[in-house]
């Protein structure tokens, strides 16, 4: 059995006056591992006089503590001078209150390289040395991942401090792979390190990174209170993605689309996981370039991380695209068109589609026999071909809407349905009107809908795909107009279940993924 290595979580803690730092201070202790604080968001006036408070806090607190001290242009916040940090380095303090008497000290590379040619101290006889056991020399950049990155890291190894740290930004997932390659490095080295990716598609760095060796990982003590983009808090890395669990037989699955911020899959498949006893977890993959993410991170045969990945749900928009890359796909999804299921079989991908008997499923329940029934379908991508699929099983009479006209009509021949334009569209002959695009959705499209209240008027049900938010402006025109509504909850836990099964042979916990679903929708 693989040992679960060691996981620190760092909060840090961001206040602009002493009072609010400690106070945060004392609420961070109880979720962290570690605490840093970050005195460079203090005001300019608080920071001096803000010292004996917290040296006594250091005094006091059996939380290990980061102090840290950054310029803007370095992801701290304030115009900090080198002269300045040289000399907050350096300050003379009273008996049992240096820096040296904290856990670590958090020092930019350019600082630290400067401390190292001057023998310890900037200026001999001013200051004092500096302990390079509580030293994190670190480096950030918010452009991207530098092309430099092995020089950098060898500058900041030539340090004598204790650990390593290196921060970039990820634009896309694969940009993890430098991150994951630098722990890798570090641990070949025998050296200490703390390697993150920055913003959203760098979460699987935050999650994954500990069981590669990163020395801590960093969390937001709540939503409001991140210092990095693509944070999450500290009750999510321990209650959610469960990352003191985490080791190299984790089995890795996870939701492939963009955007992927606003989806409660995590929730729902890491719930799942955990109520069976199974050593995995799910992570969102904010993809941009599916071919090189499938190529490098996932396919058994050419990826390029040593981790075991499990299976993927796909969603917007890469449902059809991920054909191109599969090894073998059902018949089903075949005829749809669309995968929204991959499972790693040996060095294989197989590709399914679990969205049509999902949606056929919920719309019986709720509408009943569809034989003869005249469905109005409003969208064309992947999510419509599955439901025109389904509707064509069950014998309804089918008119695809969508606003390109030339995409209707294709995939309407597909599967002997009709096709018109959807701007100008009534549907008080229709019995069920279903959503298949993403207006609606959490977001920056959150306020637009497909159909108004005067389009849908007489329609009998009305079927939103979407499911976040519950109440889509799509579902609230279509109660203003008198149909029966059905959100899209209904649908994903039903997918996901048969996710779940694909990936792990169990039969899914479906009353507890409708659970944590709605506790995700609701924000909890």
């Amino acid at each position: 059995m693989t040992a679960t290595p060691q996981v620190r979580i760092c909060v840090p803690v961001c206040e602009a006056n002493t009072r609010d730092l400690i106070d945060a201070f004392g609420r961070a202790a109880k979720v962290a591992d570690i605490v840093e604080l970050r005195l460079d968001y203090l005001d300019e006036n608080e920071l001096q006089s803000a010292e004996p408070a917290i040296s006594n806090l250091i005094s006091m607190s059996s939380c290990p503590i980061i102090i840290t001290y950054r310029p803007a242009e370095q992801g701290g916040h304030g115009n900090i001078s080198l002269q300045e940090r040289q000399s907050f380095i350096q300050r003379p303090r009273a008996e049992g209150s240096s820096l040296e008497s904290t856990h670590y000290i958090d020092i930019e590379s350019d600082l630290a390289v400067l401390f190292q040619a001057g023998g310890g101290t900037f200026n001999e006889g001013t200051g004092q040395d500096l302990d390079w056991n509580n030293v994190i020399c670190s480096h950030h950049d918010f452009a991207g991942v530098p092309q430099d990155l092995e020089r950098i890291y060898n500058l900041i190894a030539s340090t004598p401090a204790r650990v390593l740290k290196i921060a970039v930004q990820a634009d896309d997932v694969t940009d993890c792979l430098a991150v994951f390659k630098l722990l890798a490095r570090a641990r070949a080295d025998g050296r200490e390190m703390i390697a993150i990716a920055m913003g959203p598609a760098g979460l699987a760095t935050r999650i994954i990174g500990p069981s590669r060796g990163s020395f801590l990982t960093y969390a937001s003590l709540d939503t409001d209170h991140g210092t990095a983009p693509g944070q999450v808090t500290a009750s999510e890395m321990r209650e959610l993605y469960r990352v003191e669990k985490i080791d190299r037989e984790t089995q890795i699955t996870g939701l492939v689309g963009f955007p992927v911020t606003h989806s409660v899959s995590p929730a729902i498949h890491n719930a799942a996981l955990k109520s069976s006893g199974v050593n995995g977890v799910y992570l969102p993959f904010p993809v941009r370039e599916l071919g090189s993410f499938v190529r490098r991170m996932i396919h058994p045969r050419t990826r390029e991380i040593d981790w075991r990945m499990r299976g993927l749900s796909i969603t917007t928009p890469h449902k059809a695209k991920v054909m191109n890359f599969l090894d073998w796909i059902d018949d089903g999804a075949k005829e749809i068109g669309a995968v929204n299921t991959v499972v790693v079989e040996g060095d294989a991908l197989h590709g399914y589609n679990t969205d049509a008997a999902a949606f056929l499923q919920v719309l019986i329940e709720n509408f009943g026999t569809l034989r003869d029934a005249n469905c109005a379908v409003l969208g064309s991508g992947g999510a419509a071909a599955a439901v025109l699929w389904g509707l064509e099983k069950k014998g309804a009479r089918v008119t695809v809407f969508a606003r390109d006209r030339q995409k209707a009509e294709t995939l309407a021949k597909r599967f002997g349905a009709s096709d018109a334009a959807l701007e100008s569209a009534r549907f008080a002959a229709f019995d069920v009107v279903i959503n298949c695009t993403t207006l609606g959705t959490s977001g920056s499209l959150e306020k637009e809908t497909p159909a108004t209240a005067a389009q849908l008027r007489g329609a009998r049900l009305a079927y939103d795909l979407v499911y976040n938010p519950a109440e889509t402006r799509f579902l609230s025109e279509a109660a203003a107009a008198g149909c029966k509504t059905v959100g899209g909850l209904s649908m994903l836990i039903a997918q996901a279940a048969e996710q779940y099964t694909l990936w792990t042979g169990l039969q899914a916990p479906k009353q507890l993924m409708t659970h944590f679903a709605l506790k995700a929708l609701q924000g909890e």
